[in-house]
């Protein structure tokens, strides 16, 4: 029997962060640094898994299956395809990152409420999250799939509820009523997509009489299931509307502002780096692989819905005035063109958006992580409580640039090639939907250079005159993020080798191929012609 070893990847987080609640309170640092170490081995876990995946081999690999729940026909199903297998190895690779830069974030503080914050409870539940996550890039069975796709919610609302932020205007009383709101907000709307999804898992059973995704959509091609058109549709609408609330998609966005304005930065680096992605992965796994007729029926109303996310979340940021909601409000936007290049139905536009769930996780982690220091010294949100940052620590203003530019996609950042990709496969289709979703660039590099010029230029405010530069522990989470991003971006063939297969499995579940370009048939036609 071979070593089960996508079971030890979400495995090992989980073990971590029992032992690691289980430390003594005492010992603060101990659990940090054992919370550390199991991350890193879970990043060796995942390199391995990398390792041991084939691109041009079976579509899911290192599977393993067995009996879990036999009487519903239930059972312990995991395998990885390309797209998988990159955002676990995202996941594994930020996990660290996030611990680092929160090592101080949950350290005993008084207060005039005298609430203690349990420093070991907030790194056992980063790991938890972590193990959830996991297990849901690998999960083939679709009920196991839908148990951690909604366990996650419980670490995460305690993370974002118990864990705020600590540079907030009001008092203590009504920060903590605004971390409340923002988890009951985040833990209400996903539970709501999750009810509504838990009834089309029920369905997809009684229509197809088990949860394997790989024997229903192998079902499916052979045409030995009969799915009516209006019982698909509705199947689909139930997993769909649950995963546009994890992405997520507007107008079902309202939950992420509140959720990473109150939480610390790496814990909002938690939510939309690595939990929100689940959401767009889902799409490509299980909405296009289980209901293709029906994502081709709904693609014209979610290709506006992406516009509008596109569009409407660059806006928003524009004229935000909190440095984090701002980048909330970006992330929107990343989020309806990663929506664009999944439901363009083209080889590129879902190889971009697979592209840009990883190239975004990191230029997201950088830019929030370095933000975050940045408020940590200042113990302000705003934008207007800063300037000339640049003069007087000049290695986080320059970190700060280089996580802002990859947010607008500059050419040379790994976020270019996914953007520009998602942009191709597009136009190819759909040139239009492709033409006004280039507006969503021009205003990200409006957000993007207004708050750098805001923040980091100009005279130096009394506030910030003696504000340090970052620290050897900050330069060692954002350096490495900062090396992938210019490397991915000069180099990004490691990760579309593993994507590209995955996606033309995709292209053949929902019976697609990409449209030729009319040039090239247009001169094929006068070749004949002559």
């Amino acid at each position: 029997m071979d070593f089960p070893l996508l079971t030890a990847t979400a495995a090992v987080p989980a073990v971590g962060a029992i032992l690691t609640a289980a430390v003594p309170a005492a010992r603060r640092t101990a659990a940090k640094w054992l919370a550390l170490f199991f991350s890193l081995v879970t990043l060796a876990l995942a390199v391995l898994v990398a390792v041991r995946f084939e691109p041009g081999g079976d579509r899911y690999q290192l599977t393993e299956s067995r009996p879990w729940i036999a009487d519903f026909g239930v059972r312990y199903e995991l395998g990885v395809d390309g797209i998988g297998v990159v955002l676990i190895g995202l996941t594994a690779l930020l996990i660290p990152f996030v611990i680092a830069a929160g090592w101080h974030d949950a350290d005993p503080l008084e207060t005039s409420s005298k609430r203690w914050r349990p420093t070991q409870g907030f790194f056992a539940l980063i790991l938890m999250v972590e193990a959830m996550v996991i297990i849901s890039f690998e999960a083939t069975d679709v009920f196991l799939f839908y148990i951690f796709f909604e366990a996650m919610l419980i670490p995460m609302y305690f993370l974002i509820g118990g864990f705020g932020d600590r540079a907030h205007s009001g008092s203590d009383e009504n920060a903590a009523a605004q971390r409340s709101y923002a988890a009951v907000k985040f833990l209400l709307y996903n539970l709501v997509g999750g009810l509504i999804m838990l009834a089309a898992v029920i369905g997809l059973y009684v229509v197809a009489g088990n949860f394997s995704l790989q024997e229903i959509t192998a079902a499916r091609a052979a045409g030995t299931l009969d799915m009516a058109t209006n019982t698909e549709r509705l199947l689909f609408l139930g997993f769909f509307f649950a995963f546009a609330v994890k992405a997520p998609l507007w107008p079902l966005h309202t939950w992420l502002p509140n959720a990473m304005g109150e939480s610390t930065a790496p814990v909002a680096v938690l939510i939309t780096a690595v939990v929100d992605k689940v959401g767009t992965f889902a799409m490509l796994r299980f909405c296009l692989g289980l209901f293709p007729d029906a994502s081709k029926w709904a693609t014209p109303v979610i290709l506006v819905l992406a516009l509008i996310s596109i569009v409407y979340g660059a806006l928003v940021a524009v004229g935000q005035r909190d440095i984090k909601r701002l980048v909330a409000y970006a992330s929107i936007s990343h989020f309806g063109f990663i929506i664009l290049g999944i439901f363009a139905m083209t080889s590129q536009g879902q190889s971009g958006a697979t592209l840009y769930m990883v190239n975004h996780g990191l230029s997201t982690a950088a830019l929030m992580l370095v933000a975050g220091f940045l408020i940590s010294r200042r113990g302000s949100r705003l934008i207007a409580d800063y300037g000339g940052v640049q003069k007087v620590a000049p290695v986080l203003a320059g970190t700060f640039l280089i996580g802002g530019l990859a947010t607008l996609s500059l050419p040379g950042l790994a976020p270019f090639v996914s953007e520009f990709l998602v942009l191709v496969g597009t136009f190819a289709r759909y040139p239009v939907v492709g033409i006004i979703a280039t507006v969503g660039i021009v205003l990200a590099a409006l957000y993007t250079l207004v708050l750098y010029q805001r923040t980091m230029t100009g005279p130096v405010k009394e506030e910030v005159r003696t504000m340090p530069d970052l620290r050897l522990r900050e330069v060692l989470v954002v350096a490495p993020l900062i090396a992938l991003l210019i490397g991915l971006g000069v180099y990004p063939k490691v990760l579309t080798d593993i994507v590209n297969p995955a996606v033309e499995h995709t292209m053949s579940d929902v019976k697609q191929t990409d449209p030729k370009p009319e040039v090239a048939v247009e001169a094929k036609n006068g070749e004949e012609a002559k």
